[in-house]
């Protein structure tokens, strides 16, 4: 296959995916979506499922119920018809019957306390204690304008993240772009998220929005909102950490609930690409006023 017809067919991939994320408390029109591609439905199918193994439909179920198993936790004051209708779902009764099939619990046995084991079968394998640590963080809230990025998607939530990064810290060079954050943009909360199904998107955000010419990478906006913005310093494994408390103890005591759209970090020392594998970053999590 020529080399500029996978890049047209990974671009077209990207955008259904992104589509997708944008789109997930909406009944997602896939006709509306093909018009706007310019590809017939068919096509569009075809291509998706070869780049990422399945197919649309399976996907933007996946994606509703771990959106679903995340707000359910976090959103204590949000019903459960309340979180069902956040992630795409006009029925209560379809929600509760897709998402008992998908973890063997019910959403109000989850909301509860049924979470909890299937996180500790997730985290007792990647981090030494189950125990959930006191960051001791105040965040700042903070208004986060819409940024554009340029970037690779990357299956999992491991240290391969690393060849990722490498591949788009080459492009830069390439396209000898001096002034840009590096921003690595989270779908998942990895707390309740097998890590190898976790959605993690390396960005670039050119410090000046100008369009580049031919760039071989697609590009997505990352939504404006409001922020908590948490400064976090540490070595990788840490950010699983920071995460368990973020959403099992700090979100929960904190007063506000979170959203549907992605977390983000903006790194001052990016672990992916450094040797010592230490970070400086800024967090932020969208969030939304009880």
């Amino acid at each position: 296959m020529k080399k500029e017809t996978l890049e047209k067919r990974v671009k077209i991939a990207n955008n259904v995916m992104y589509y997708i994320y944008q789109y997930i408390d909406t009944d997602i029109n896939l006709d509306t979506l093909s018009m706007d591609l310019n590809i017939s439905k068919f096509h569009m199918h075809r291509i998706f499922k070869e780049e990422f193994g399945k197919n649309i439909y399976e996907s933007i179920k996946a994606i509703r119920l771990q959106k679903a198993s995340n707000l359910l936790i976090t959103n204590r004051y949000s019903t459960i018809t309340q979180v069902a209708s956040l992630c795409g779902y006009s029925s209560q009764t379809s929600f509760i019957r897709a998402f008992k099939q998908r973890f063997n619990c019910t959403p109000k046995k989850w909301k509860k306390d049924g979470y909890k084991e299937y996180s500790k079968e997730i985290l007792g394998k990647t981090i030494d204690s189950l125990d959930i640590y006191d960051f001791n963080l105040e965040p700042k809230i903070v208004k986060m304008p819409r940024l554009k990025a340029y970037y690779i998607r990357h299956d999992g939530y491991d240290r391969n993240i690393r060849k990722t990064w490498q591949k788009l810290y080459a492009w830069t060079l390439i396209k000898d772009i001096k002034n840009y954050k590096q921003i690595g943009l989270l779908h998942d909360n990895p707390v309740i998220t097998p890590l190898d199904k976790c959605q993690y998107i390396a960005c670039v955000v050119l410090e000046e929005q100008d369009k580049i010419l031919d760039s071989s990478l697609p590009t997505f906006l990352i939504p404006e909102g409001v922020y908590a913005k948490f400064h976090l310093e540490g070595v990788y494994g840490d950010m699983l950490k920071f995460m368990r408390w973020l959403y099992h103890t700090w979100l929960l005591n904190s007063g506000y609930e979170t959203k549907t759209t992605p977390s983000y970090t903006i790194y001052e020392k990016n672990h992916f690409l450094e040797d010592d594998e230490k970070f400086i970053l800024d967090y932020y999590l969208p969030i939304t006023h009880v």
